[in-house]
C-alpha cells in the first residue's frame, strides 16, 4: 500500500517567492532535467541520488568555489510535462535547515514554455531573498544546459 504524501506545515513560515522564465527546451526535457538529471545542469556530477517518484527522497550537492552544499528533499507531486513539486532543505546559507516547498509549473504559450517556480516556507526574509536572487540564475543555467537556449 502506498504511504500518503506528508505535506510540510508552512503555516509559521510565510515567506515565499515566485520566479518565471520562458524556456527554450520542451516540457519533456525540462521535466526530465528536474526529476532525474540535476547533475547535467545544477548538481555536482556524481552526487545525485534521485528517483522520480512521489514520496521518494533525493539528495545532491552543489559546489561553488570549492564549497560543497548538500541539498535534500522528497517529491510531493509529479505530473509529466506539467508539474514538479518537491521539498527542499539546505543549510545555513540556504533554507536554514527548514523544509521548504518548490512547485514548478510548465505553462504552454505561443513562444515556448513559461516555467513558473514558486518556493514557499522560508523561515526568514533573508533566506527568501537569497533564493529570490539565485533562482533566476539557476533557471537561466537550466535553460542553457538543456542545450536549446538561443
Amino acid at each position: 500500500m502506498d504511504q500518503p504524501v506528508r505535506i510540510p506545515d508552512l503555516s509559521d513560515r510565510p515567506h515565499q517567492l515566485t520566479v518565471e522564465r520562458v524556456m527554450a527546451a520542451p516540457p519533456g526535457l525540462l521535466y526530465a532535467a528536474l526529476t532525474q538529471g540535476f547533475d547535467i545542469w545544477f548538481a555536482a556530477p556524481g552526487s545525485v541520488l534521485m528517483k522520480p517518484a512521489v514520496n521518494e527522497p533525493f539528495f545532491f550537492e552543489t559546489e561553488v568555489e570549492g564549497k560543497r552544499s548538500p541539498h535534500y528533499g522528497r517529491f510531493l507531486r509529479l505530473q509529466p510535462d506539467r508539474l514538479v513539486e518537491f521539498t527542499w532543505v539546505t543549510g545555513a546559507d540556504g533554507t536554514e535547515g527548514a523544509e521548504t516547498v518548490v512547485s514548478i509549473e510548465f505553462v504552454h504559450q505561443p513562444r515556448g514554455i513559461r516555467l513558473r517556480l514558486r518556493h514557499s516556507g522560508f523561515p526568514t526574509e533573508a533566506a527568501r531573498d537569497r533564493h529570490r536572487a539565485a533562482w533566476p540564475l539557476v533557471l537561466e543555467q537550466l535553460d542553457r544546459r538543456t542545450g536549446l537556449a538561443v
